[in-house]
């Protein structure tokens, strides 16, 4: 189970994430977790790009190893990278050191200061020792893409129905979201785009010498 809308006062009980982007202006921050991959991470990139959309990419470290070209496209493109972990672990279920450590690795490749936690699911000791490096980026609008129970319709609504002015968006460009996710990520973009809004990246955030003192907390 998973809320597609995440809550006000869930936002409330953890303020120093990033849940929305403040203000009124007509701008939705869509973001997309776990690649990059073939074929999947490009076709993310050309749609957007037909729709003048910028976009934040929270890269699984391993990914990147493996398919360094797309993700020195994901740059060349102009959007934004985070660090998601070299593994996609969670932390709920790794020990801080383990944890660091993955996250550590996967930002010698990931220049950035953003992070976001795999399935959402951090510690509040990783939590602690990680805010003195990263800005730690949640959603408030899930897209449920991941989600093989649900119609690519149902997909696009939950988007569709829930985003607003700064609203901070996950899809995912994986395998296992693929279907879902080309066909909602084409409706979302005209629907807002026809409603005046425009698709901005995460603004770039400079690691606080994650390298060196992630080494050091291991």
């Amino acid at each position: 189970m998973y809320l597609v809308h995440t809550p006000q006062y869930v936002q409330a009980l953890f303020p120093g994430f990033l849940w929305k982007m403040e203000g009124n202006r007509k701008e939705i921050y869509l973001t997309f977790d776990d690649g990059p991959i073939p074929d999947v991470t490009p076709w993310v990139l050309e749609t957007l790009k037909s729709y003048g959309a910028k976009g934040t990419f929270f890269c699984v470290g391993d990914n990147i190893r493996k398919h360094p070209k797309i993700y020195d496209q994901v740059i060349e493109e102009g959007h934004t990278v985070g660090n998601h972990t070299l593994n996609h672990l969670s932390g709920w279920s790794t020990e801080n050191i383990t944890y660091f450590n993955n996250i550590r690795h996967c930002a010698r490749m990931v220049d950035t200061g953003l992070f976001r936690p795999p399935y959402g699911k951090i510690k509040p000791s990783q939590v602690h020792f990680l805010q003195r490096h990263y800005r730690i980026i949640m959603w408030d609008v899930l897209s449920g893409d991941f989600d093989p129970d649900i119609m690519p319709e149902a997909c696009s609504q939950n988007v569709i129905q829930n985003a607003g002015p700064g609203s901070i968006v996950v899809f995912h460009d994986s395998l296992k979201a693929e279907t879902n996710l080309k066909y909602a990520l084409p409706k979302v973009l005209q629907h807002f785009s026809e409603l005046g809004y425009v698709f901005q990246a995460l603004p770039k955030l400079e690691p606080a010498v994650v390298e060196r003192s992630l080494q050091v907390a291991v």
